[in-house]
């Protein structure tokens, strides 16, 4: 019993070394502060936020989402499901605001342990 354990101990701390580090998207979103991620952005993001859907540079993403934070002020963020697949992943996080509550989706590519940005979806 022992031993199996530790087989499944080890295994899911192996999986766990493969996972990109979310932390610094998930505070950007809960501080409402897109600047302090412009660098996990790729070259090109797919974003859809409300009022628009399109595919643009990091620096224009970035842009887009600070306007986009301007207007709806965060009061906090939660991932509510987190799942990596080899070197890409996904999350899905709720983005309250003092006006309403969005649902986020986030798609990334993992380069080591980093995230790099390839699609923003609030609805």
């Amino acid at each position: 019993m022992k031993r199996l354990l530790f087989t499944f101990a080890f295994i899911l701390s192996v999986l766990s070394l493969n996972a990109a580090d979310i932390t610094n998207i998930s505070n950007a979103f809960k501080g409402g502060n897109a600047s302090s991620i412009a660098a996990l952005m790729d070259a090109e993001v797919d974003l859809a936020i409300p009022g628009a859907t399109k595919k643009c540079n990091g620096a224009e993403a970035v842009s887009a989402l600070n306007n986009f934070f301007n207007a709806n002020k965060p009061t906090d963020f939660s991932v509510v499901h987190h799942a990596d697949k080899k070197e890409n992943g996904f999350f899905v996080g709720k983005l309250p605001t003092a006006s309403k509550a969005f649902r986020v989706n986030i798609t990334y590519r993992s380069e080591g342990n980093k995230a790099i940005i390839q699609s923003i979806r609030i609805e």
